[in-house]
């Protein structure tokens, strides 16, 4: 019983060590380890919050390619959601600091994160504005709204950290002396 309680053990911390850690992308970090932009499309992004973008669709609107349609208050509407954890990467960078995020195939849907002074400097999701409760950010060329609640929506990444000192071990063999 003690044996299999160790086992058991064991696979837990083992699987703990595997898993990703997931750390909020901060304007420190990016500045301290001075990535290019070739550095930064390698690098793979998630999201921290849903993201649920809304907009009002009109009756003469016949394309709708993805997404959901409801009926709010009488209205329809289009909702793409983003779920937490979501992957995503960077497909273009307008400005050192602003990164257009794609969770999609499709280059065209991307998203626009910045550092956030207000929230520890974290690459959160940038909106045209915010008014109240919401905001509105461009997705595939359309309008969205957001609620405050996507407002906390932030870039993260599994990062994981070795030790911070780096040592370089030489193995010493010994040395005789010739002719003896």
């Amino acid at each position: 019983m003690k044996f299999s309680f160790h086992i058991l053990l064991f696979c837990i911390l083992f699987l703990a060590s595997c898993s990703p850690r997931y750390t909020y992308f901060t304007e420190n970090l990016y500045k301290k380890q001075k990535w290019s932009q070739e550095d930064i499309k390698r690098i793979q992004f998630y999201v921290s919050e849903d993201i649920v973008l809304t907009r009002a669709i009109s009756d003469d609107e016949t394309s709708i390619t993805e997404g959901k349609i409801r009926i709010i208050n009488g209205r329809k509407v289009q909702q793409v959601i983003i779920r937490e954890k979501t992957p995503g990467v960077l497909v273009l960078m307008p400005d050192e600091d602003r990164f257009a995020i794609s969770f999609e195939d499709d280059d065209s849907a991307y998203l626009m994160f910045g550092p956030n002074p207000k929230y520890y400097e974290r690459f959160a999701l940038l909106a045209q504005d915010w008014e109240k409760e919401r905001g509105k950010v461009h997705y595939k060329g359309q309008l969205y709204d957001v609620d405050n609640s996507s407002a906390f929506a932030a870039l993260m990444v599994d990062l994981r950290r070795e030790d911070a000192s780096k040592y370089e071990i030489k193995r010493v063999e010994g040395r005789t002396v010739k002719g003896s």
